[in-house]
């Protein structure tokens, strides 16, 4: 399997202010930052009510409680199905069984899908797409090949999989996983016909056991937590589905110094949410996130090098594209990136800078795409949204939080 090596990692849970925090950091920076919300339906599995069809944009929107309204598009979900599990055209007054696959942003409903998913740390079970299929990042197809029969048969015709990652040649952690997952999604149809409308029939589980997951099993050292709560939470999880990771599972208890001090994790949220990112050559980052994308500006700044400008301008675009990979996986920005780097005038030299960008790209958890530079030299790349930008997180319960 092609995929690029990763840096020996840590794990740590612990409080910013009153929310709990998640950090992936490697020997050399932090790679990501979490803080949750307490009060997240990222995930949650609802009965709804369908209060309003507009057809103009094939689209419903659905009731799921407390007079909480999310947005279903029917293009999406032409499988949908209703809470008594027949499969008909939708009309207002329905109740039919949604996940909240998309949080709200600002003035925007949540996004809600009747493909439900349950997420594991080696594969996502969906129950409309039921198809079998591997993540990208597996090219061996002998292997794939010879799982593929065993999966098959745990999943039958009830359900679809995406094998991911963590996955490869981890066999028998992938069966029981999938057949753990197959058990959850049973336990939500079982439910339906005794619930009424509005239930919550399944809770997502909190964001930082989603860390742990998305983690690349083989570079993750330790797990780290200074929360009694939150070490028996994750290590009841690990005894129940990664028993081998027990051994990396370890509670801080150092009265003399926070966790949060020990990794300078202050100073990292407080970078994270700065528009200015310095590079070591001098050089700068401008990071703006807007309602429609990310806009990002590559600027000379300081530099002070002896080389001539065609070569300064290359090393500073070049180490441009490993930080800007790395702030977009930090900041957990996604969607449209607009990326203005300091032009070039040789093609030598742009091809050579969306290669390299191109493979910072790979390594990010999340799908990342670098797609072309435009005619007027812009680059531009898109990342799979999967949760609120760091930002928005902090804005939820700091709404006066900035850049400092």
């Amino acid at each position: 399997m092609n995929t690029p090596i990763q840096p020996e990692t840590k794990l740590i849970i612990t409080h910013w202010k009153t929310q709990t925090l998640t950090a992936l950091i490697s020997e050399k920076s932090v790679l990501e930052l979490s803080i949750a919300d307490d009060s997240s339906i990222l995930g949650n599995i609802y009965i709804g009510k369908v209060k309003k069809i507009v057809k103009n944009l094939n689209s419903a929107f659905v009731d799921y409680g407390l007079n909480q309204t999310g947005y279903y598009s029917l293009t999406d979900n032409a499988q949908t199905a209703t809470a008594d599990g027949t499969r008909k055209a939708l009309r207002e007054g329905d109740e039919i069984l949604v996940q909240i696959a998309r949080e709200a942003v600002k003035t925007k409903d949540p996004v809600l899908s009747s493909n439900l998913s349950f997420t594991g740390k080696y594969a996502v079970l969906t129950s409309s797409n039921r198809t079998l299929g591997f993540s990208t990042r597996i090219t061996d197809r002998t292997w794939k090949e010879s799982v593929r029969p065993r999966l098959e048969e745990i999943l039958g015709d009830e359900a679809g999989v995406i094998v991911r990652t963590n996955a490869y040649q981890r066999e028998e952690e992938l069966f029981r996983e999938i057949t753990y997952l197959m058990n959850q999604y049973r336990t939500v149809l079982r439910a339906v016909p005794y619930r009424t409308c509005y239930s919550l029939l399944y809770h997502a589980e909190p964001g930082y056991i989603r860390s742990l997951k998305s983690a690349q099993k083989d570079s993750l050292a330790e797990i780290i937590t200074d929360d009694t709560e939150i070490f028996d939470t994750v290590q009841e999880y690990l005894t129940a589905y990664q028993p081998e990771d027990i051994g990396r599972l370890r509670r801080y208890q150092d009265p003399q110094i926070a966790l949060l001090k020990v990794y300078a994790l202050e100073t990292a949220i407080r970078q994270a949410t700065q528009k200015r990112v310095w590079l070591k050559s001098g050089g700068y980052l401008v990071i703006e996130p807007t309602e429609a994308m990310v806009v990002i500006d590559v600027n000379t700044g300081k530099y002070a090098g002896n080389q001539n400008l065609a070569g300064t301008i290359r090393r500073i675009n070049r180490e441009a594209a490993e930080e800007i990979c790395h702030q977009l996986r930090l900041r957990n920005l996604s969607g449209i990136i607009m990326i203005d780097f300091i032009d070039m005038k040789e093609e030598e030299d742009r091809q050579l800078l969306m290669h390299e960008l191109k493979a910072h790209a790979a390594r990010d958890q999340i799908k990342t795409t670098v797609v072309d530079m435009t005619p007027l030299g812009l680059v531009e790349m898109t990342r799979k949204k999967e949760r609120r930008p760091l930002h928005e997180q902090i804005a939820l319960f700091v709404p006066d939080y900035h850049e400092r």
